[in-house]
């Protein structure tokens, strides 16, 4: 019988957080600004969703909307800063003029990470190369996992490229886990599920009510049921 599948919440406050654990959550995103699609938050946050829940909290850093790292200099400050406050697991991604993976605005924060786990986020998404990226980061250090709909539109037009990527789980560039999301919903699942895809992340599809209102623990206990049910 194949492991329980990941779910990953995104959470913007610690009523998010707790809220989510109570769902069902085995993880959250802990990120600020969805405007932005998810930015770095505060240390202050960090601190009061890591009081309030037991499970895993993973943080983005990410300080400006797209996929262009910037001056490093901030990211790296924000992550000695976080790594000083407790936190332990990351999200991040960057990509170059090229669509290419920045490499060293990546190398120079993971270098700050000093092995911590981390999740490439959907930044694959938007590169010109998906095999090229996953091959130039094989070897970074903590990188365990990358967050993918398969396509810029959502897992709707991605679900092919993921079931692919999900077959490839171990060959050269794809020893990291697959962890599905954006624009995900419960029907993918069954297909996604029987693939091997064994993570997922969500993030409206746990606010019935929107972004501007809190995770529902209910909502989240639909998709941790959905996941807990046989693989057929």
């Amino acid at each position: 019988m194949p492991p329980p599948a990941l779910l990953e919440v995104i959470a913007l406050t610690p009523e998010d957080a707790i809220a989510a654990q109570a769902g069902g959550a085995d993880r959250l995103e802990l990120v600020t600004d969805m405007a932005a699609d998810g930015l770095t938050p505060s240390v202050g946050t960090f601190v009061e969703v890591r009081t309030a829940v037991d499970i895993a909290v993973r943080v983005m850093l990410r300080l400006g909307d797209g996929f262009a790292a910037g001056d490093t200099g901030p990211l790296v400050r924000a992550a000695c800063e976080l790594r000083a406050a407790g936190a332990e697991e990351f999200v991040l991604g960057f990509l170059d003029d090229d669509l290419a993976p920045d490499l060293p605005a990546v190398e120079r924060i993971v270098a700050e990470l000093d092995g911590c786990p981390w999740t490439f986020h959907r930044a694959i998404d938007r590169a010109a190369d998906r095999d090229a990226l996953r091959k130039q980061l094989a070897d970074l250090p903590g990188l365990d996992t990358y967050l993918s709909a398969g396509s810029t539109t959502g897992v709707d037009d991605g679900m092919g490229t993921l079931i692919t990527e999900a077959s490839r789980r171990g060959a050269p560039g794809y020893a990291q886990g697959l962890m599905a999301g954006g624009g995900l919903r419960l029907d993918h699942l069954p297909r996604l599920r029987a693939a091997g895809v064994d993570a997922f992340h969500i993030g409206g599809a746990a606010r019935p009510g929107g972004w501007t209102a809190p995770v529902d623990a209910s909502a989240v206990r639909e998709w941790r049921t959905a996941l807990d049910a046989p693989v057929r």
